[in-house]
């Protein structure tokens, strides 16, 4: 008997003390949320441009023939500026007729190739002489576009501009924490607000069959390309 009593009192023990565990919940601590921006600045070296023929002929095999000896001869002059063998690639080719429409008839009266090449350009000092070597041809109507200015080593200068984006976000965490009179923990959370941005001008050319050739080098000034990073950085405060 005197075993059964101890048993249900222990029973009761265990019972009551339950439910007051159960009600204690870790309070939350205090957080501040800050944004992070930071930009950093990079002199290119490396650029792009785009190289494209257009051909004309009321034959199609006449146009496509013209366009592959157009084409040939300003890719012929483009490597020899010491191109890299693996710095030009064709990005686009198209046979098309061009009409001629009278009274909502339409006919073939020719048709026109357009040969497209991308041209990447590893060392800038270079960069005149392919544009003015692409140029020099003269056996076909040219576009040339742009250059697009880039970075071999873009990784780089976007894990700069994420580091200082981080300690951007951090400087302003630590002044809203001394303004509560508080002091900052430990960092919850770190996101990244999208990919890196890549900012830069984007100059145009354009060429044309039976344009003189220049009598200096065509002048091309890079600039400085941007790269932009904007983080959220979640902090304690204690």
């Amino acid at each position: 008997m005197s075993r059964f009593v101890v048993f249900v009192a222990a029973a009761v023990l265990v019972c009551g003390a339950y439910p007051a565990s159960a009600q204690t919940a870790a309070v939350p601590s205090p957080q501040v949320v800050t944004r992070g921006e930071a930009t950093v600045k990079r002199a290119p070296d490396q650029a792009w441009l785009t190289v494209a023929t257009e051909t004309r002929d009321v034959r199609a095999e006449e146009a496509r023939r013209k366009s592959a000896e157009a084409t040939t001869a300003v890719q012929a002059a483009l490597k020899g500026t010491g191109l890299a063998p693996d710095a030009i690639r064709t990005t686009g080719y198209s046979l098309s007729p061009e009409m001629e429409w009278n009274n909502g008839r339409g006919t073939v009266k020719g048709y026109v190739v357009r040969n497209q090449v991308e041209v990447r350009v590893d060392d800038l000092n270079k960069l005149g002489d392919v544009i003015d070597a692409a140029n020099a041809t003269k056996s076909t109507a040219l576009t040339i576009s742009g250059p697009r200015f880039a970075l071999k080593d873009q990784q780089a200068a976007e894990t700069d501009a994420l580091r200082l984006a981080v300690q951007a976000a951090m400087t302003r965490a630590q002044a809203m924490a001394t303004g509560a009179k508080r002091t900052l923990g430990n960092i919850v959370r770190i996101e990244d607000q999208g990919a890196p941005r890549l900012m830069q001008p984007q100059p145009m050319f354009r060429m044309a069959a039976g344009a003189q050739a220049a009598d200096v080098q065509t002048p091309i000034t890079p600039g400085e390309i941007e790269v932009h990073a904007e983080v959220t950085v979640t902090v304690e405060l204690r």
